[in-house]
């Protein structure tokens, strides 16, 4: 390569953009006065960028894809020129963007490959269409757009004003574009009074913030008695005279917010309908738990007690007599235990003494029977629960166990249950191999389902994660009424 001491000055002169780029990272490392003028940036200011930077989201990715592509062609067909056409969108300082056509070349002859990107601003074509005929195409658009386009200004001393409205105000609001221009007030009139604080709330942090305001409220219709809700989402741009003017759209949601209402409403019955099962269940596993204890229970000891007296009038030396009675009494002793089992299953015994008691006698009951090492720590020594929110917590506790026995491979478990002043947390942790976030979803966790169901139908929430360690936690955490808490600053005293 020829270099020529004028060579600079041309470039540095020429009407084109010109930008040097390293090939691999892509950093500029020098543009032309002309590059720097209509970018918005000094040549310092750009040495710190890549391509990246300055190039418009939807260009990116085709801008790296095609210089790499340059490069890998330039290893192929040594000493040969490299260069291809390339159509960017560049993006200034202040945001804005132009359309440049770019001419590269890479440039193999420097210390290290450079690329070399000459291009020239492409200026939109001139439209033929007169000013009448432009504002014609655009009221046809908004003819067809659903809802009410329009502009809304706010001006320092708080005076509104609708500069546009389309004809879907009409239709939307009840009232005509004109009555509404001449009286802007009258959007606020229509609003319903619950919804209209929240309305000028979002419009004061749009205009605070200069963010895109996004309200959704309920307004009455009195020529048809009848409440829509409305969606409306604008964008604010800053005035002259310091006010702000929005552009945007409202639409009717009143039939998707209807749907949305009645699905939460469904949900809330299910929820109930979910609790009021758990609950009747509780409640007959109570009673044959209590019908096994006592009644079975009971028979069981009453034939016990009979067998040893008939055992001991066997006749002496008969074997045989001797060794069947054995086995009815071990048999005996095998199904009282067995109903002592199933009874404390349904519903344990120990829940009467209290949570705390209740959760640290099933972590020892899992250790004894897993062989997994399970610790147990509470901030307090009891808590006051209603009976159905003890059962819950602790059959949520008995399914965290089942989960980590059967699927954790872990060696640890460490729970721990704090009371605070206005809450009740149960944290289950092991070193296991943790839970994926889809194994969470599948349509066969009914156990997690019914974890996450028993925690909603007290308030709660439950929540499910991984350890820094690796293995996984889950937490429940349930409100506490007023009289748990009173009941528990009484205790503290």
């Amino acid at each position: 390569m020829i270099h020529a001491n004028w060579l600079p000055l041309v470039v540095q002169g020429s009407s084109d953009e010109v930008y040097a780029m390293d090939s691999k990272t892509l950093q500029v490392i020098y543009a032309n006065e002309a590059a720097c003028k209509n970018i918005q940036y000094s040549v310092e200011d750009l040495r710190g960028l890549t391509l990246h930077d300055i190039t418009a989201e939807y260009s990116a990715a085709e801008l790296e894809h095609t210089l790499r592509s340059l490069a890998i062609d330039a290893v192929h067909t040594d000493n040969q020129p490299h260069s291809l056409q390339l159509n960017l969108d560049l993006m200034r300082k202040d945001g804005s963007h132009y359309p440049i056509a770019f001419r590269v070349f890479l440039s193999q002859e420097e210390p290290a490959p450079v690329f070399i990107a000459v291009g020239k601003a492409c200026r939109p074509a001139e439209s033929s269409e007169t000013p009448e005929q432009r504002e014609s195409h655009f009221n046809a658009i908004i003819s067809n757009t659903p809802g009410l386009v329009y502009q809304f200004v706010r001006m320092p001393d708080g005076c509104i004003a609708f500069p546009y409205l389309s004809e879907g105000c009409q239709a939307l609001l009840g009232i005509s574009p004109e009555q509404l221009r001449s009286d802007p007030s009258l959007l606020m009139k229509l609003i319903v009074a619950e919804d209209r604080n929240s309305y000028a709330e979002s419009m004061s942090a749009s205009a605070l913030a200069m963010k895109s305001w996004n309200w959704e409220g309920r307004i009455w219709i009195e020529e048809w008695k009848d409440i829509k809700w409305i969606n409306l989402r604008a964008t604010p741009c800053t005035m002259e005279n310091g006010g702000v003017q929005w552009d945007g759209m409202m639409t009717n949601i009143t039939q998707s917010k209807l749907e949305e209402m009645e699905i939460k409403h469904s949900r809330t019955r299910l929820a109930e309908l979910s609790a009021h099962i758990e609950h009747v269940k509780e409640q007959e596993r109570t009673r044959i738990a209590r019908e096994i204890h006592d009644d079975l229970g009971g028979n069981l000891t009453a034939i016990k007690m009979a067998l040893a007296r008939l055992a001991s009038r066997l006749p002496q030396g008969n074997s045989d007599l001797a060794e069947k009675s054995a086995y009815v009494d071990v048999l005996v002793d095998r199904t009282i235990e067995a109903a002592h089992r199933i009874a404390s299953d349904l519903r344990p015994g120990i829940l009467d003494f209290g949570i705390v008691a209740a959760l640290e006698w099933q972590a020892k009951e899992f250790e004894a029977q897993v062989g997994i090492p399970c610790s147990f720590l509470s901030n307090v020594p009891e808590i006051n629960l209603h009976s159905d929110q003890a059962t819950a917590i602790f059959r949520i506790f008995q399914e965290a166990l089942t989960n980590i026995a059967k699927h954790a491979n872990a060696s640890q478990v460490k729970v721990e249950l704090l009371r605070a002043k206005n809450n009740l947390q149960l944290k289950i942790t092991d070193n296991g191999k943790g839970i994926d976030a889809t194994d969470r979803l599948k349509p066969q966790s009914f156990g997690i389902r019914g974890m996450i169901e028993r925690t909603e139908s007290l308030g709660g929430k439950l929540t499910i994660g991984s350890t820094p360690q690796g293995g996984n936690q889950v937490t429940v955490k349930i409100p506490l009424s007023s009289r748990q808490k009173s009941n528990k600053i009484r205790a503290d005293h």
